[in-house]
């Protein structure tokens, strides 16, 4: 089974996606993760992230994996908290956009769900991928499409609490409106809600509720 989930920064994707992988006992694969680390390889190095090509270069040739409990590792090395710095959040959304960056980083991400969804019918088998694309370019053929949303406001107040900062969340509600112009209007895949999708609303409902909902769509489609 292939699980899809795409949204905005900040809408909750990544808390519903690890725990819904976590429910189902299958495979969760942050993407968003993956252009972290990406991003954060790129400032390492001192790469214009505005440099298409040398930020290909640097996707092509990163190690991405992840851990038993979802999170990303770079050469093998743990890449949090890093891939989450401010820093990183400031330019990913650059490099990101390179169409050689997506290039490489979407074969990786059919790889693993290929790999998680491979073996003996029985168990439930699969991928919660969550991310930008995923829905639209991934995996467009995915058992269950879901598009998470939240508005500017509430999803500003999540990431300033997230990162420690309540006093900072109409900073960080401007930035938040900097990636999202990025992130839907980029000419490689853009975020667009694909017809189809499950859209589910999450400002005033709780992580737990976002999760029981997904729950249940995963039980119709079992039957």
């Amino acid at each position: 089974m292939i699980i899809a989930i795409d949204g905005p920064a900040a809408s909750g994707k990544s808390t519903a996606a690890r725990s819904l992988a976590k429910r189902l006992g299958i495979t969760f694969l942050d993407t968003g993760a993956m252009y972290r680390a990406v991003t954060l390889d790129v400032l390492r190095r001192d790469v214009d992230p505005t440099d298409a090509a040398a930020c290909t270069a640097v996707a092509e040739a990163i190690e991405i994996s992840f851990d038993v409990e979802g999170r990303i590792l770079i050469g093998g090395a743990p890449g949090e908290p890093e891939v989450r710095s401010e820093a990183v959040n400031r330019r990913v959304s650059e490099v990101a956009a390179h169409s050689g960056v997506r290039r490489a980083m979407v074969a990786v991400q059919r790889r693993i769900g290929e790999q998680a969804s491979a073996g003996a019918s029985g168990d439930l088998r699969g991928v919660v991928a969550e991310g930008r694309d995923m829905t639209s370019v991934v995996f467009p053929d995915a058992d269950l499409k879901v598009f998470l949303v939240a508005s500017p406001r509430e999803r500003a107040r999540r990431r300033a609490e997230e990162e420690g900062h309540p006093e900072r969340a109409a900073e960080y509600e401007a930035d938040l409106a900097r990636r999202d112009e990025y992130d839907s209007t980029r000419e490689d895949s853009p975020l667009v809600e694909v017809e189809g999708a499950l859209r589910l609303e999450t400002d005033e409902l709780t992580p737990e509720q976002v999760l029981q909902r997904l729950i249940e769509e995963v039980e119709a489609l079992r039957g």
